[in-house]
């Protein structure tokens, strides 16, 4: 099986995801290091402490943090380019002082400038991290959009590009959002259009560099460019894109993590009757 876990909430400690995850009985966790609508924030020695000891006794694997949503290195503007260029790479050693394997990041926005442009100012700001950071151990993930607005990553294109560009692409990775890819278009449900998606997918990037899953239903239809997730199985996506994923044996240890909306039915959480679908399949 693979791993299978969920985006928990650290609110009351970073600690306190990785105890809620292991309660769920998950086998590994994401979290965001801080609130994802604020910029980078200290974390005390203390903080970082709790959180691995807790890491280590649920023993959770492959955990993973997920960067601010204010970050937007594709940015033209210079002064929020440089902003969220020093911001990432706080979050990268901060990750690696909590001792997590990746930090999942969305390309960002080019907002006034184009496409092209975008991708240039990503790979700059990739290779001024790694600059920065060469001696960390954790990845960063870029993760696959649904391309609402001027959002980059909506086409696998996008992402190999901004390998191809980098100095040292060896320490990127791909985080595959199952709603983000198929509101940009990309076919999962029939298995036909599922191993076409691989296809194109490993023929771009190469499936070696795929290292983790979000694994969200769609509210909205293929193609959309609409982020909205929902529950596993009650979407546009229904159960087969899942049930193939789960069944593919080149992903039979790959983490998987839930981002579907958090709260209660018939009792009982909702990322627990996630969880149980999942392995249902």
């Amino acid at each position: 099986m693979p791993l299978l876990g969920a985006h928990m909430s650290i609110a009351g400690g970073l600690h306190k995801a990785v105890e809620a995850a292991a309660a769920l009985g998950m086998d590994t966790v994401q979290i965001f290091i801080h609130s994802p609508s604020q910029w980078a924030m200290p974390l005390s020695d203390e903080n970082a402490a709790r959180f691995r000891q807790a890491l280590d006794a649920a023993h959770l694997q492959h955990p993973i943090a997920h960067a601010s949503y204010l970050l937007n290195l594709a940015s033209p503007d210079d002064a929020l380019w440089n902003k969220s260029l020093q911001a990432f790479i706080g979050e990268m050693r901060q990750a690696e002082r909590l001792g997590l394997a990746a930090l999942v990041i969305h390309p960002g926005s080019y907002t006034t400038s184009s496409e092209a442009a975008g991708l240039r100012r990503v790979i700059a700001a990739v290779d001024e991290m790694h600059r920065q950071t060469g001696t960390l151990r954790v990845k960063c993930l870029l993760e696959t959009t649904a391309g609402q607005g001027t959002n980059l990553g909506h086409r696998f294109e996008h992402l190999a590009e901004i390998m191809q560009g980098v100095a040292h692409s060896e320490r990127l990775g791909i985080c595959f959002d199952t709603c983000h890819v198929f509101a940009a278009g990309y076919g999962l449900i029939e298995r036909r259009e599922y191993l076409a998606t691989m296809r194109q997918f490993d023929r771009l990037l190469g499936l070696d560099r795929l290292e983790a899953f979000h694994l969200n239903d769609s509210q909205r239809e293929r193609g959309s460019r609409v982020d909205r997730h929902e529950h596993i199985g009650r979407g546009k996506l229904g159960l087969e894109p899942f049930r193939h994923l789960l069944n593919d044996r080149r992903f039979r240890r790959a983490p998987m993590y839930l981002e579907t909306p958090k709260g209660l039915h018939q009792g009982r959480d909702w990322d627990q009757v996630n969880l149980q679908v999942l392995r249902s399949l």
